[in-house]
């Protein structure tokens, strides 16, 4: 093992020692998962808005169904992932937000092959 890897090992274990032991570690625990939570999103959102700046022509050139359908996939992807510890919650929220995930992912899988049809 790597002294970098025993590091990073050594960190983790004292940072979950601190949340243990500390009064109130659970709350700070919760807040930065939170955090966590709202930069992958906003990352996310950033990384898609890239992708419509480079491919706006493609994405045009799909027509209006197309289009929405691509539009529609995106955002229930991203609103399904911002919802993911309220969906986790109960077994009938997990199955909703794979179902969900799965619609997306294959609507996007649909409007690729569209987009190649036509290339």
């Amino acid at each position: 093992m790597s002294i970098e890897t025993a590091r990073n090992i050594g960190v983790v274990l004292l940072l979950g020692l601190v949340v243990w032991l500390a009064p109130g570690g659970g709350e700070g625990a919760n807040f930065i998962l939170q955090l966590l939570n709202a930069i992958f999103i906003v990352l996310l959102a950033l990384g898609c808005a890239l992708l419509y700046r480079r491919f706006r022509g493609e994405i045009f050139a799909l027509g209006d169904l197309w289009r929405f359908a691509l539009y529609a996939a995106i955002g229930i992807a991203i609103v399904t992932v911002a919802a993911s510890g309220r969906l986790f919650d109960t077994p009938a929220g997990a199955v909703a937000w794979f179902a969900l995930i799965g619609a997306a992912s294959y609507t996007l899988y649909l409007v690729w092959q569209r987009h190649r049809s036509y290339s």
